[in-house]
This record gives C-alpha cells, sequence and structure tokens, in this order.
C-alpha cells in the first residue's frame, strides 16, 4: 500500500483524523497542519518522504492539484456538517429568512439546493473558479447583501474587513472519515495500476516483438526497445511523432479505420529502417470507444540456405536492385491492393508472375519484391526474352557469366516469359522445381535462385499459349499461383494525377521550363487513354514541356501533339474497349476543333493547316479519319 499523507488547515482536524484512526488503521504515512501559502511547498516535501496520495480541502486542495503530480482527495463538507452550521448560523444572526452566503469552491460543498425551504433561510452560493479569484467571489457575497459568510480562510478574512459575522466551513469526522475512504480506495486502484503496468512493461521488455502504443491521435506515445531496435537511430526519436512519419509504408485509409474503431485490426508486411517485419495494428477499446492502437511489429526471418549467399552486388555492380515499392504511385485502390499483395508475396520463395500492360510499373514492383524478401542480400539479374533469340537467351540465362550463375543466392527476374525458347523454358521449370540447372545437363549445379517473371498479357492470354505449346504448361502452373495484376494508369485516376504531377515538375527542373497548363489541358491529360502507361506519359511530358513555344500549354497544343505522337495505327483493334474509347473521346475534341476552324477560314485547308500548327498533307489525313468533307 502507498503512502497517504494528510495536509490540513486547522489543529483540530488532526484531531478528528487521530479520532478515525483509532477505529480504523488506514495507511496514513504523514498528518500535519499547514498554512495555505507553503501548501505546495509543504505537499512536495511530503512526497519526496514517500506520499502517493495527498488529503486536503479547500484553497490548499486546489493549490496542491495545481503544482504536483499526485492524486488529491479533497474533503467536502458532508450535508450533516452544513445543516450543523447553518443551524448555529440562524442562531448568531437571529432573524427569521437569514441571507447566508457559502463561499469557496464548488467541490468543497454538499447538494445544497433544498436548505432554504428546510431551514427557511436564504442560501447562496459563490463559487470561485480559481485560487485567484476566492477573495473577489467572497466580496461579490458581501456587495450583495450577504448577512453570513460560511467558508475557509479567504472568505472568514473577507467577512472580518467588512465587519460581518462568519463561520469558518470546519468539518466533522464525518467529512474525514469519507475522505480516507476515498482514498483507500484510491490507493488500492493505484497498486493494481501500477501492478499490471509493471507486469505489461515487463512483457513488453521482454517481448521478442517490437510494440509501439499510438493515442487516438495517431501518435506515438511509447516504444518498447526491441521497436528502439528495429528503428535504429530513430528508435528513440519515434515518440510524439505519427505513426506514418515513421512507418511509410502503412495502408493511412486503413490505420485511420483500425483508429475510429471501423475495422478489428490490420495486418501487413512493411518495411521499418531497412529491416522487413510482419505489422498488426489493433485497436485499444474502452468500452465503446477507441481511446488508441497497439502495433505489433514481429521481424521477417531470412531464410538461410546451409551455405552463405555470397556478396553478389558488389562483384557484378549492375545486378543491384534499386526499385522500392515506396516509389509507386499507389493513391488509387486498385494499385494498393496490388501492392498489398506484393508485401505479402515478397515473403515467400515461390516465383511470382507480375501482369502489366506495355509501360507499366513490372519491373519496379519486381525490384520492389526483392528488396522485401529473403534474397535481398543477392543480385537481381534481368534477361528481356523478347529481344533475344533462343541462343542468346541460352547465353544470358547458362552462360559464364549468365544469370544462374550471377543469380544464385538472388532473384532471376524474365521479362516476357512466354518469349522464351522451349529449352529454356524447360530449365527454368526445372530451377523453381528443383532448384538446380545450368548448362550441364547431366550434372545440374544447386541453385537458390527465386525468379519472378513478366508480361504484357494477361492470365487468360497465357493460358491460351500454354494450350497452343507456345508456353510449356508446366511453367504456366509453375507461375500462375502468385500473380500481381498492375492496373493500367486509365483506371487509376488518382495515381494518374499524381504521376501527371509530378513528371511535369521533373521536366521543368531539368529543363529549366515553366509552364502553366490551363484547365482544358489538365483535363485533356487526365482523359487520354495512355496506352502505353507510365512510359507514354512521360515521353510525352517531356517532349510537351521541352517544345512549348508559349508560357500556357492549353488542349489544343495537347490534343496536337496527341496526334502527331500517336497516329491512329496504334489505336482501332489493339486497343481493349475502354481504350477505345477514351481515345475516341480525344479523337472527337480533335474532330470537333478542324471543323469549328475550317468554318471560321470559309473551308480554306492552308489557312486552317496554318492555324493548327501542322502541313496541308497532314490536314488532309486528318480530314479523311474523322471523314470530314
Amino acid at each position: 500500500m502507498g503512502k497517504i499523507a494528510l495536509l490540513v488547515p486547522r489543529e483540530e482536524m488532526l484531531y478528528q483524523a487521530h479520532n478515525i484512526l483509532q477505529e480504523k488503521k488506514y495507511a496514513v504515512g504523514d498528518m500535519r497542519v499547514i498554512q495555505t501559502e507553503n501548501a505546495v511547498m509543504e505537499a512536495r516535501d511530503a512526497i519526496g518522504k514517500g506520499a502517493s496520495i495527498i488529503i486536503a480541502r479547500g484553497l490548499q486542495a486546489s493549490m496542491i492539484k495545481q503544482y504536483t503530480d499526485v492524486p488529491v482527495v479533497e474533503i467536502v463538507a458532508t450535508a450533516q456538517e452544513m445543516a450543523l452550521l447553518v443551524v448555529r448560523a440562524r442562531q448568531i444572526l437571529k432573524k427569521e429568512r437569514p441571507f447566508i452566503a457559502a463561499v469557496g469552491f464548488k467541490n468543497m460543498f454538499c447538494d445544497m439546493r433544498y436548505f432554504d425551504s428546510i431551514y427557511n433561510i436564504k442560501l447562496r452560493t459563490y463559487f470561485a473558479g480559481r485560487p485567484s479569484e476566492l477573495r473577489e467571489t467572497a466580496l461579490k457575497a458581501i456587495e450583495d447583501g450577504a448577512e453570513l459568510l460560511i467558508g475557509g480562510d479567504v472568505a472568514v478574512e473577507a467577512a472580518k474587513e467588512a465587519d460581518l459575522p462568519s463561520l469558518f466551513l470546519s468539518s466533522t469526522e464525518d467529512s474525514m472519515r469519507v475522505a480516507f475512504s476515498m482514498a483507500e480506495s484510491m490507493d488500492f486502484a493505484m497498486g493494481a495500476q501500477k501492478r499490471s503496468s509493471a507486469q505489461l512493461e515487463a512483457l513488453l521488455d521482454y517481448s521478442f516483438n517490437g510494440v509501439v502504443n499510438i493515442d487516438r491521435e495517431g501518435r506515438i506515445t511509447a516504444a518498447n526497445p526491441v521497436m528502439k531496435d528495429i528503428l535504429g537511430h530513430g528508435g528513440e526519436e519515434a515518440v510524439g511523432k505519427l505513426l506514418p512519419d515513421v512507418f511509410s509504408d502503412i495502408d493511412h485509409e486503413k490505420f485511420g479505420q483500425v483508429l475510429r474503431g471501423e475495422a478489428e485490426s490490420y495486418a501487413s508486411f512493411m518495411d521499418a529502417n531497412g529491416t522487413s517485419v510482419f505489422a498488426v495494428l489493433a485497436p485499444v477499446r474502452v468500452g465503446n470507444e477507441t481511446e488508441g492502437a497497439i502495433l505489433t511489429c514481429h521481424k521477417v526471418r531470412r531464410q538461410r540456405e546451409e551455405q552463405p549467399v555470397q556478396e553478389k552486388p558488389s562483384k557484378y555492380p549492375g545486378l543491384t536492385a534499386t526499385g522500392r515499392l515506396s516509389m509507386i504511385a499507389q493513391r488509387s485502390k486498385p494499385m494498393q491492393n496490388c501492392i498489398r499483395l506484393a508485401r505479402l508475396y515478397a515473403q515467400a520463395r515461390e516465383p511470382v508472375l507480375i501482369l502489366g500492360e506495355e509501360g507499366t510499373e513490372r519491373r519496379i514492383l519486381a525490384e520492389g519484391i526483392h528488396n522485401l524478401g529473403p534474397a535481398a542480400g543477392g543480385a537481381f539479374f534481368a534477361v528481356m526474352c523478347g529481344g533475344l533469340s533462343g541462343q542468346q537467351q541460352e547465353d544470358a540465362l547458362f552462360g559464364d557469366n549468365g544469370a544462374f550463375f550471377a543469380a544464385d543466392g538472388g532473384t532471376l527476374y524474365l521479362e516476357d516469359v512466354e518469349a522464351l525458347s522451349p529449352l529454356c523454358q524447360g530449365e527454368i521449370c526445372r530451377l523453381i522445381r528443383y532448384r538446380r540447372g545450368g548448362r550441364d545437363y547431366q550434372n545440374p549445379r544447386p541453385l537458390r535462385i527465386r525468379v519472378m517473371a513478366s508480361s504484357q498479357k494477361n492470365l487468360e492470354e497465357l493460358g491460351k499459349l500454354a494450350g497452343q505449346g507456345i508456353l510449356k504448361a508446366e511453367l504456366y502452373y509453375l507461375l500462375a499461383g502468385l500473380v500481381l495484376e498492375i492496373p493500367p494508369l486509365r483506371s487509376r485516376p488518382e495515381d494518374l494525377d499524381d504521376l501527371i504531377r509530378q513528371r511535369i515538375k521533373e521536366a521543368f527542373d531539368q529543363y529549366g521550363r515553366y509552364h502553366k497548363l490551363t484547365a482544358g489541358a489538365q483535363r485533356l491529360l487526365r482523359e487520354y487513354a495512355w496506352p502505353g502507361n507510365l512510359l507514354q506519359l512521360s515521353a510525352f511530358l517531356n517532349r510537351m514541356v521541352l517544345t512549348a513555344d508559349r508560357h500556357s500549354i492549353d488542349e489544343l497544343q495537347i490534343g496536337r501533339l496527341l496526334a502527331e505522337l500517336y497516329p491512329p495505327g496504334l489505336s482501332a483493334a489493339e486497343l481493349p474497349r475502354e481504350k477505345q474509347e477514351a481515345q475516341e473521346l480525344t479523337e472527337s475534341r480533335e474532330a470537333r476543333e478542324i471543323l469549328r476552324i475550317l468554318a471560321e477560314e470559309g473551308g480554306s485547308r492552308e489557312r486552317t493547316a496554318q492555324r493548327l500548327g501542322i502541313s496541308k498533307a497532314t490536314l488532309w489525313r486528318r480530314m479523311k479519319k474523322f471523314h470530314i468533307q
């Protein structure tokens, strides 16, 4: 049990306390009479001697509360005590229905709403909000015509100066007994909380997992030693920061849902200071309210083989993966789901198949998975299968400096995997299934290589290739397990907006230029299908910024440049339906613009071509394309 200190303004209150302690032994370690001006100093002295709870009254209690950190139990006058004081006041005043004022802090008094009718008096309460307001409050009661003041030292002194009678708010053993009982209950609760906190602290300190506590605003309030070790030098500085500022990989929406109590939990693989962790975020609920959350991080153990992995990136400096998942625009829901799966797949050793159209982030996604996974310490060897002959593929895979040698302990990334020759497909199957391979088919060497492959075709198209024998069925089934489908930019409007802003700014910085895009230009950039995705977007925006001859770039300039760079042959039947719709929208705008200028120029093709900034031959081709007579 902790020590209770009793600090009171009057000697008689100590006598009452001694009588109570004869009846029951409370854990009181210190009792003393103090002056109000020394209340804080006396309280600090008691705390220094081991007091964990202080019992005090009135202004002294308020001052101790304000300037110390220990719990304070206030001695509150009971209804019986107030009744005795009212009877004495009537005896002093000897009047019918006297005006009596109770002056002090609200929590010094009991409920006295019915005293007027019970005792035939006019009782008014005057409560001060702060200690400094007590004297002013007493003077207000005197100004209102109070005939007697009941209160503490300040009220009694003010009444004396005004030559009015007063009664000190003295307490009986009744209020003192209530205060001791409350202090005992508080001490018991504090002891239980301390024991619980000590057990929890010991559990966290010796936990093998990193744990952080987060308040309802999303700020880190505490971190255990394991978490501080995971975060490295930033561990000590993490406390007080918002969780997403420390764990940049966290899904902001899911994080918010947990804090608002809308989700039971959130789990994901994350990168914490270069360490791959599996994190679980769970809400802390008190009743129906969510008061914060607990984030638990389990280090993902790298899978070690019997033989140590050689430091291949140092021997092959060009085989280092620099991509990170955080580099990919992922504000859109489809891309967030893709990244979430990528983090899960990163922890496995099984092959990953990445599907996406031309220009999507297939390569950087593969590098990001590599850097989060068990093979992160090894090389990242990429083979672009589509641009190589069968012999060149064999050399790239099985040659002296080929992937089967250089990527041992790392990752082999096969771009356009369906273009692999049958022989190479068979070797990749053997590598995946048996972890062996090499040019010597009779004595294949053991290999520790994770295979990742990508294709511009979707899973259905790859299945058809497998059915036709172009892609080995065995390889198809080996790859079609951990599949990632990168959504095209046209289905990621939030990401497209971010990428347009980012790439334009990069172009401005690169070429030392600055242009303003009109609302129409921005809308046209957002509405265009971008069949070449990020690759096409970056190239187009670079060209647009480099060749712009006006400060303001409008939709006409954008439309002309799109038509110039991407002729009709790239569209038509080659594009999916949604691409066709977006492209048709762009083309209809261009057709309307040509018709408008032709009308303004009286049908003159020469002047129309000049205004559009194109040749007459180009204008003729576009008129033919849009069926303009």
